[in-house]
């Protein structure tokens, strides 16, 4: 089977996509790829590591605003779609899947037009532009939110949750806390605003400290790369006192630093929640404000439904509310437990395989 991805932009977008690639790769030796992103997309560094064929668009996005560059987008994509048809008739895949950006417009749009099947996959509970436009052209709608499917086509749309859960549903336990200077037999918070933190959740953390260094579970905190000089250098000689702290700029195995953990605090992305729900993790989310339609907010509600997390909004977020959210969950068994089946019940931790599924009927 030849699969063409394309997807761009932010890693939310990409990361779906290459875990849908390595498990079809898992369970198909023979099955053939080809990735279309932006020519100036996070892609151009993630995807190349994937060893498998690689093209660029060069394609922007539409100014919210009245804009002239807004003329120029348009140009870019109809540009982009005469490109990718070229791509498309080269490669000649059996079915293109789509999992968001502008990049992912342009391709799936053409694959449609030329009659090949394809899919599209939305990660987030509000879709993005693209993929409402996308949805009358494409032959199936794959969403990770129950809540998406109502902006769809319902006889099109198919709940399957996010390729990136699988990844993570396996992982183990194991003595990886050991690596942050922190025991792994004690109960554990994780903090982090990802790759590069999140400066409100940052001032929170940092004014909280002193209050987590007295308190029986152990934080590890990751400030991001950008933050990380700046923190340790107003925390001085007091981060001596922080025996159960461990403070990071980043962390690379997060995956298995989640499943050796015992609550998440972090943003609302779709691809953080995929992961924790696989492995049923309790969480705090304080969704970011800077995201379009708010869907991290929307994200994150659909979870605090099911009592799988407590939100706090980032213009709310404070030390005092952070520490006392901590407590109230780490300080309670029961609650925990609670909350951790709920987490673990909102997972879908088959995904790909889900995915997969659909791409087997389109294909037949």
């Amino acid at each position: 089977m030849k699969i063409l991805v394309t997807g761009g932009g932010t890693g939310g977008h990409i990361y779906p996509a290459l875990a849908f690639v390595k498990y079809v790769q898992s369970i198909d030796p023979n099955a053939s790829f080809m990735y279309v992103g932006a020519t100036r997309g996070l892609e151009n560094k993630i995807v190349p590591q994937m060893n498998i064929p690689f093209k660029t668009l060069e394609i922007q996005g539409f100014k919210r605003s009245l804009s002239f560059d807004n003329v120029k987008t348009i140009q870019l994509f109809l540009k982009s779609i005469r490109q990718a048809k070229k791509i498309l008739n080269e490669f000649q895949p059996d079915v293109v899947i789509g999992t968001g950006g502008y990049v992912s417009g342009a391709v799936v749009y053409a694959a449609a037009k030329l009659n090949i099947p394809t899919i599209v996959h939305e990660q987030n509970s509000v879709p993005g532009m693209t993929n409402k436009f996308l949805a009358r052209y494409v032959d199936r709608i794959a969403v990770a939110f129950e809540d998406a499917k109502h902006y769809f086509p319902k006889q099109k749309t198919s709940l399957v949750g996010n390729p990136r859960a699988q990844e993570v549903a396996n992982v183990q336990e194991s003595a990886i806390l050991k690596q942050y200077r922190l025991d792994p037999t004690k109960k554990t918070v994780l903090i982090f605003g990802g790759s590069q933190g999140a400066m409100k959740i940052n001032q929170a953390v940092l004014e909280a400290l002193p209050e987590f260094s007295k308190k029986e579970y152990q934080v590890l905190y990751a400030s991001g790369e950008r933050y990380y000089e700046e923190i340790e250098e107003k925390i001085g000689m007091a981060k001596d006192g922080f025996k159960n702290i461990s403070i990071q700029p980043y962390i690379d195995q997060m995956a298995e630093v989640m499943a050796n953990s015992d609550l998440l605090i972090g943003r609302a992305g779709a691809t953080s929640i995929a992961e924790f729900t696989a492995l049923g993790l309790p969480a705090i989310l304080i969704p970011s404000p800077y995201v379009t339609n708010d869907h991290q907010t929307k994200n994150a509600q659909s979870l605090v439904n099911a009592g799988a997390v407590t939100m706090i909004s980032d213009a709310t977020l404070t030390a005092t509310n952070l520490v006392a959210a901590v407590d109230e969950i780490m300080l309670d068994e029961a609650k925990r437990q609670k909350m951790k089946q709920a987490s673990k019940a909102q997972g879908i931790p088959d995904a790909s395989s889900r995915l997969y599924d659909l791409v087997q009927q389109l294909v037949k």
